[in-house]
């Protein structure tokens, strides 16, 4: 057999590292779950995204074109389930309060912060008192979210039994409800602080109509949480955010969305720093 000539040898090496490209291409595939969360994450009815969470990945996937951010619609109920069964890597802007302790999760440092409140319909005479003895009111709330008034519980049927509580499917609604003055139905609301500032800007009007507790429900601090066994830890995408982070470009959708960073919010993300695995005390990410 004839000796492989240097230009045909190079030739072969360069079609076998063509032959690998779409395995590599596909271990580099981030899979994002997302869920209607506005501000934050506000997924349109063509379930085009849009929020903070939409800038953060366009500039994400610019900055990192060695990866390709794909993303995987879920529900506040669903999204656990799909956690488990491995249907996404990645989920941006979760409370690590909210179940994510009790599974073998990457969580990162908080990098958003944002609070519920209590509202309810302006009227004479109406006044914080009306937030006392939740138990005894009519109560709209969003399904599947964790609420600190419930102890963070979201089996429906568990939270009827405790309170009078009508479930929503979005903030927009849960306001309409409350608009509507029937307290057969609605009386007291929750909503992020975030969207209702921002329906606020936008609609004037309402600015006298609703009467909000002085005491939120819960203040919650975000993290990224990861599954172990996908294609990057928390570590990889706390190095992808700290460009952003510098020049000033995440704390600026962040203000323009109405969001807060938490006190404990660190401008650099060290490679050394680690960062704690939910559930497994002792354990850090990689």
């Amino acid at each position: 057999m004839a000796p492989i000539r240097p230009v045909t040898a190079m030739v072969l090496a360069f079609l076998l590292t063509l032959a690998t490209l779409p395995a590599n291409a596909a271990e580099r595939e981030i899979r994002v779950g997302v869920y209607h969360f506005p501000p934050i994450a506000k997924v349109n009815q063509d379930h085009r995204l849009e929020g903070l969470l939409a800038d953060v990945l366009a500039a994400l996937a610019t900055l990192n074109p060695q990866y390709r951010f794909r993303i995987v619609h879920t529900s506040p109920k669903r999204r656990y389930l799909d956690f488990d069964a491995r249907l996404y890597d990645v989920i941006f802007f979760e409370s690590a309060d909210w179940q994510w302790r009790d599974k073998p999760a990457l969580i990162s440092p908080p990098l958003l912060q944002d609070e519920d409140l209590f509202i309810a319909l302006a009227k004479p005479g109406r006044d914080q008192s009306f937030f006392h003895h939740l138990d005894q009111r009519r109560i709209v709330a969003r399904a599947g979210y964790h609420y600190a008034f419930a102890d963070f519980e979201t089996d429906p049927v568990k939270l009827q039994q405790r309170f009078h509580i009508e479930f929503s499917d979005s903030n927009h609604r849960t306001l309409q409800l409350i608009k509507a003055d029937r307290p057969s139905v609605a009386e007291i609301g929750l909503i992020n602080h975030a969207y209702l500032m921002t329906h606020l800007a936008q609609h004037p009007e309402d600015r006298d109509r609703f009467l909000i507790r002085e005491q939120p429900d819960q203040i919650y601090r975000l993290s990224v949480i990861a599954n172990p066994a996908g294609p990057v830890t928390t570590r990889d995408i706390l190095q992808m955010l700290t460009p952003l982070v510098a020049d000033g470009r995440y704390l600026a959708w962040v203000e323009h969305w109405g969001l807060q960073l938490p006190d404990t919010f660190e401008t650099t993300f060290p490679a050394s720093a680690t960062v704690p695995v939910s559930g497994r005390p002792g354990q850090t990410a990689q």
